[in-house]
């Protein structure tokens, strides 16, 4: 039977509810979102003269958690529009909908009792074969299906999410005990395919999997910190992006969960794991046990481990905790030898050996602190779980990880990870044992392009699941690689498709980049049938080189950049106009010459968590790489019979003048970046290059022909040249600009216009490309414009002066 998910019901409208509904709302599926009924009126509604009967007050509370969640940032809906596939009720007048939903959500609070009592109701409305599940982190299963019925139990599983919904893709799924095959498999694949999570199978044991090691990770460090003497910045350093962490490293990010999050979990796991052999580490230390007294709970109260004031100058500061005094203090930076020699290693995944070969205070830390991680997750198998690779794609998809601990311990060894504990006088795992007495030096291998994972009963390496939806770049690179050069790797995709990954910093875009571009079309043009340009890092591209084009523009080589800035453009013309369909997967940052390449491609598969815009305001120049000549061109496309088209140019202007970065890919369809009718959006990015794989080839076997150049761009001349002059004199006037604001913005005006012409003309491509390069000059020769780059390189924010 095919199972399908077009209406949920989500009960319980809290923070992770709201967020939950949110989140099914964006992958399009009709949402009723119910909570409690208000036991008492509040002063708003005795005023108006309300009652409890009212329907706005018995709804009162969904409806506050709700347009709270809205207005919360991040926002936890792809798009404002989104939120209209939400209705809200209460569980008095509209419980008895759920038999109208394919799936029940219990997100209510984390009490058995309540529980059991809302399931109670549940079951007296809910369709025989519906699916139940309950977003617990903690209670166990068998006590929750305790009075249910068959049919409820066969169908009834944990879905736990992760907070954010829309962000975290931490997706576990834990069956009940009679719940069927069916069901579990269902759940998983639709986490994956749907929801764009990555779904892992759990047991139902305390914290799961992601809050189980996650949780023994930080109590760990909690311990450790006053052990090496080290600060809550030292600490938050070592912990951060150096080893492929969030930038909130640690005790920033407990900040933003809330203490009180983290001492419930860690209670749970203290109080229902006796048998843990690092029972006592889950027990609080005393300087947390005084902070939560204290309620320095984190952003939710004002302070935790750092705190945000005002100084005698006005300004804001940000104090860090004293954990040896309990005060606040100003903050102190960290710096450590070990972490200067990984300076050069691009990729977390290599600095480990270097980390954990460190002299200095910070590599006994990391050889501490990664030894007891891998004596903690070897012994975790098979309690928690059956397989290891389940416990790494939890704390990379729950933590924010980008390495699991067994690709950690691979990446520095198996047998130094062994050494490691040894030193802490920790024991080694039977299996781990086994797994090199028997010939397997690793815990993962890579075999025709596939990962494969120790099986432990089995004890050979075994096929991860799951990976014929996806490919992944890390795993092809070395065999299928068809070309290289400092900036990308060119690799076969098969099936007559190449993709061109960029490996520059921050894949940033420049003269080798655009070579690698170049060639990688003339590589499909002559012996392939498309081309992809996509990645699997943090981010698709911040853009263009600007360090490159601020030292041209320092050094005045003019005739050089003019040449650089032609190469960019001439690129992103053959993107649109080669002979083989190119396909552009951005995801993540996307910004400036990427948005550009984008918007040049021949179609875009972009992840739904795409932050695309042309953002080149904020270093004092226009789009130079095409993008101010194709927000012209789509203008010129939109223009309808009876249109003001001077108003539908103004939005194209508006959105660079402006510099508006979409907050999702949605989102950009509304900044014409994106195309209606012609893009889409993939919501599980690991399947992002698959899916543009698939288009690529779709395009090319339909009978792909080279698009002919446009010479019908409609400009309106002097008509818009006037009226955005007119505009920017004031903004200027009003103080909303500033005078290098105007110039830019006047620049751009020029060139969105075509120029000074009398009257509405044709013109072409080529015409327009050719005064935006000129703008682009004459802004890189002006002093404010070279210290808005300079600015931005030192500090990556930008200067308004």
């Amino acid at each position: 039977m095919i199972r399908r998910i077009n209406k949920v019901a989500v009960i319980g409208s809290g923070i992770m509810g709201s967020g939950i509904a949110c989140h099914f709302a964006n992958i399009g599926v009709e949402v009723l979102l119910l909570d409690i009924v208000p036991r008492e009126l509040n002063d708003k509604e005795k005023a108006k003269g309300l009652t409890l009967e009212d329907k706005v007050v018995r709804n009162r509370m969904v409806n506050d958690h709700l347009t709270a969640s809205l207005k919360s940032k991040p926002s936890p809906i792809y798009h404002k529009d989104f939120a209209k596939r939400i209705t809200t009720g209460n569980l008095e007048d509209d419980l008895h909908k759920v038999k109208e939903v394919n799936w029940i959500i219990e997100v209510v609070v984390e009490r058995l009792d309540i529980k059991q009592k809302v399931f109670e109701q549940i079951e007296k409305h809910r369709s025989p074969g519906t699916l139940i599940t309950s977003n617990t982190s903690g209670i166990p299963i068998k006590f929750m299906n305790e009075g249910r019925s068959e049919d409820f139990r066969k169908h009834f599983a944990v879905t736990h999410f992760f907070n954010p919904p829309r962000y975290l893709k931490l997706f576990e799924v834990i069956p009940g005990p009679d719940c069927l095959p069916e069901i579990t498999d269902f759940l998983m694949g639709y986490g994956e395919k749907f929801l764009g999570k990555t779904s892992v199978l759990a047991k139902d044991t305390p914290a799961f999997i992601g809050n189980r090691i996650g949780i023994f990770g930080i109590q760990s460090l909690f311990h450790q910190v006053k052990e090496l003497g080290l600060t809550i910045e030292e600490v938050d350093k070592l912990t951060g992006p150096v080893i492929g962490r969030p930038k909130s490293a640690t005790f920033r990010t407990v900040d933003v969960v809330g203490l009180d999050t983290l001492v419930h979990v860690a209670n749970g796991i203290h109080e229902n794991c006796p048998d843990d052999e690092a029972h006592e580490l889950f027990r609080l230390p005393d300087f947390i046990e005084k902070m939560v007294q204290n309620k320095w709970l984190g952003s939710k109260t004002g302070q935790g481990f750092y705190k945000k004031t005002v100084n005698g100058d006005g300004k804001k500061e940000i104090l860090s905790l004293d954990l040896d005094t309990m005060e606040y203090r100003a903050k102190k930076s960290a710096k450590f030898a070990t972490l200067e020699l990984t300076k050069t290693i691009d990729r977390p995944i290599d600095r480990f050996k270097v980390l954990v070969g460190g002299k200095d205070k910070a590599g006994e830390f990391y050889r501490k602190n990664f030894a007891a991680m891998f004596a903690y997750v070897q012994n975790r198998i098979p309690e928690i779980s059956d397989e290891l690779y389940r416990i790494d794609d939890a704390m990379k998809a729950g933590f924010g990880w980008e390495n699991g601990p067994f690709e950690i311990w691979d990446s520095i060894g198996v047998e130094k990870g062994i050494e490691l504990m040894k030193a802490e006088g920790l024991e080694v795992a039977d299996w781990v044992n086994e797994m090199l007495a028997g010939g397997n030096n690793s815990f993962y291998t890579v075999k025709d392009g596939a990962t494969y994972y120790y099986d432990i009963p089995a004890k050979v390496q075994t096929k991860k699941p799951g990976q014929d939806a996806f490919i992944i770049l890390d795993n092809i690179r070395k065999t299928n690689e068809v070309f290289k050069n400092s900036g990308v790797v060119i690799e076969d995709l098969g099936d007559g498709i190449l993709n061109v990954e960029f490996r520059s910093k921050m894949n940033t875009i420049g003269g080798d980049v655009l070579a690698g571009l170049n060639k990688g079309i003339d590589l499909a043009e002559k012996d392939f049938q498309g081309l992809v340009i996509g990645n699997q890092g943090a981010n698709f591209s911040v853009g263009a080189n600007i360090g490159m084009i601020f030292m041209m523009a320092v050094e005045q080589e003019y005739d050089e950049l003019n040449m650089a800035i032609k190469y960019f453009q001439d690129t992103m013309m053959r993107m649109r106009y080669s002979s083989i369909p190119t396909i552009s997967a951005p995801h993540g940052m996307s910004l400036g010459g990427a948005c550009e390449l984008s918007m040049h491609a021949d179609k875009v598969v972009a992840a739904a968590e795409s932050y695309i815009g042309l953002v080149e305001f904020g270093v004092g120049v226009i789009p130079g790489g095409g993008g101010s000549k194709e927000m012209a061109l789509r203008a010129s496309d939109t223009f309808r019979k009876n249109d003001v088209e001077l108003n539908v140019l103004q939005e194209y202007f508006l959105t660079i003048g402006m510099a508006k970065v979409s907050t999702s890919a949605y989102e950009a369809f509304d900044l014409g970046i994106l195309q209606k009718g012609k893009d889409i959006v993939v919501v599980n990015k690991d399947r992002q290059i698959a899916q543009a794989k698939k288009h690529a080839v779709l395009m090319a076997e339909a009978g792909y022909t080279k698009p002919v150049k446009r010479k019908d761009v409609k400009v309106l001349g002097k008509q818009a040249l006037g009226m955005f002059l007119v505009g920017t004199d004031s903004m200027e006037a009003g103080h909303f600009i500033s005078e290098h604001d105007k110039k830019i913005a006047n620049k751009l005006a020029y060139v969105m216009a075509g120029g000074d012409l009398s009257e509405p003309n044709y013109v072409s491509e080529q015409y327009l490309l050719d005064i935006e390069r000129e703008a682009f000059l004459s802004l890189c020769t002006e002093r404010k414009t070279l210290e808005r780059i300079q600015h931005m390189l030192k500090t990556g924010k930008p200067l308004r002066n």
